[in-house]
């Protein structure tokens, strides 16, 4: 994550983001290169990276599968899913130079002789490409293949720096586990063959502009933080809801659920960033330290807590956007008596001097009337309301992750005319209208800050577990009763009636999608 700011200049001939020098030359070895994830936010990533002059010239991309399949066919697999830059000409030019860096490997993630002619062939692309023997390892398999391919790699010898001048990472994708004793398990494992400075564990949320900004926004702005505190902020409420369904994801998405998929991870990731100390230093021990403080310090649930704080949802058929859609259990390869949660919302807290009864909102939910992601805070009314009977809403600041990153800040104000009339107006700053309508993908962001080994956006082992050990009472709690009469929200709407009695028991609402 690079804190500098561009200068105007640099922001008109490059756009919106910039590299002031290439990272390392390193090979990226993607398990899973033939997958929906690799094709479809990957590929364009690494290819977003290396049109901005992020990577090296020398970078070699080889991707590992099962699916038989030649270099050319993986470029051609590769080309159709990369996004088309301003200039056709530049464009075409860049892609046909990134493409070429392109390598397919077939193998199997259970044979160990696959693994040593990969050894063989990463030591022919360090010669070929000058690499240096840096190597990145990427998992983009399922997450039940992870264990064979990191056990494989211990065996094959390829999870230690080659010299004091070569690196070896690995970037491991969610869900990290599906329960506490799990993720302890595959973090037991990984650390069998990687140190923990080496792996990077991650959540594509973490790389977004506004989630990144959050920590600018609170500690380098002398005017928000000191109001940052249980003096003055009423309630947070954070929201990632989506209007789509399972799509093609009900085998993954039938074990999981809406409180494993979203809230333990990206979730609970934004709350760790709203709710941390400000760092010592801005790098990753100093905010990663911070973020677990947040995550030991949240009150754990007890299955009393679990029915009165927490609510979960399925939906049914509906409407989005004035079309008919589905319910979950007539979609695709879900169960026609499925029990599991697409939607999610509970109330916790934070106990420690800061957070002290300021109760946090978090909600996630599927089919839901709008794609919408924000944090919001909620500011506590004036202690002495002059202006009585009349509009004087709560002032909030809101932070839109997407699908427009900006920050609104509400306040009220009085109309013209003659009468002492109050009406809420908005402050706000959007990211496409300051700084261009397109922003560094996610996955960029993220893959080029583990290249240059900072690892200030991912999870650490201790964070991940801690996550786990506040979701497992709640998970269960649910899996010892049945559940509530599924479906209890239609599609298209907000979510489920009681997740409005969540907030409504506090005399407060939801901010509305």
């Amino acid at each position: 994550m690079n804190a500098q700011a561009a200068s105007p200049a640099a922001v008109s001939q490059t756009g919106p983001y910039f590299c002031e020098m290439p990272s390392d030359p390193c090979a990226i070895i993607m398990f899973g290169a033939s997958g929906d994830l690799a094709r479809r936010k990957l590929m364009p990533a690494l290819y977003d990276l290396a049109f901005h002059s992020c990577l090296a010239p020398s970078f070699r991309l080889l991707g590992f599968a099962r699916t038989k399949m030649s270099d050319d066919d993986f470029r051609k697999s590769a080309g159709e899913f990369l996004p088309k830059g301003q200039e056709e000409g530049a464009d075409d030019a860049k892609k046909s130079e990134f493409l070429k860096n392109l390598q397919y490997f077939t193998g199997d993630y259970d044979d160990a002789a696959a693994f040593q002619n990969l050894a063989k062939r990463l030591e022919e692309l360090d010669k070929e490409g000058g690499l240096g023997g840096n190597r990145l390892f990427y998992l983009a398999t399922p997450p039940e293949v992870y264990t064979h391919v990191i056990q494989q790699l211990k065996q094959a010898n390829l999870t230690k720096s080659k010299g004091d001048k070569s690196w070896t990472r690995i970037i491991i994708e969610k869900p990290f586990g599906r329960d506490l004793a799990s993720a302890k398990a595959l973090n037991a494992k990984v650390l069998e063959a990687f140190d923990e400075s080496q792996i990077y564990r991650i959540d594509h949320y973490l790389g977004k502009e506004t989630v990144q900004n959050m920590l600018v926004f609170r500690f380098g702005n002398g005017i928000f933080e000191p109001l940052w505190n249980r003096n003055y902020i009423d309630s947070v409420q954070i929201t990632a809801a989506e209007s789509l369904g399972v799509e093609r994801r009900a085998a993954f998405y039938e074990t999981a659920g809406a409180m494993r998929d979203m809230i333990q991870s990206h979730v609970l990731q934004l709350t760790s960033l709203v709710a941390m100390e400000a760092p010592a230093r801005f790098d990753a021990t100093s905010v990663r330290n911070e973020k677990i403080k947040v995550l030991q310090s949240m009150r754990p649930f007890t299955a009393e807590s679990v029915w009165k704080d927490v609510v979960r949802g399925q939906y049914g058929p509906g409407q989005i956007n004035g079309k008919a859609v589905p319910g979950y259990r007539q979609e695709p390869g879900v169960k026609p008596d499925s029990s599991t949660d697409t939607f999610a919302a509970l109330k916790l807290h934070v106990d420690n001097w800061r957070w002290s009864g300021v109760p946090f909102y978090l909600r996630s939910g599927k089919r839901l009337a709008q794609p919408h992601t924000e944090v919001a805070i909620l500011f506590k009314r004036a202690p002495h309301m002059v202006f009585r009977g009349e509009n004087t809403e709560t002032n909030s600041l809101v932070l839109n992750i997407q699908p427009e990153e900006g920050i609104s800040l509400s306040f009220g104000a009085k109309t013209p005319g003659s009468q002492m009339l109050i009406r809420p107006v908005e402050m706000d700053f959007q990211y496409k209208n300051t700084f261009g309508a397109s922003t560094r993908p996610a996955y960029a962001t993220l893959i080029n800050d583990c290249i240059r080994g900072d690892a200030t956006l991912f999870d650490r082992a201790d964070s991940v577990e801690a996550a786990w050990a506040l979701v497992d009472p709640i998970l269960n709690t649910w899996a010892g009763a049945a559940a509530p009469p599924f479906p209890n929200y239609p599609a298209g709407s907000d979510g489920p009636r009681a997740a409005d009695d969540l907030t409504g028991a506090d005399g407060r609402h939801w901010r509305p999608l």
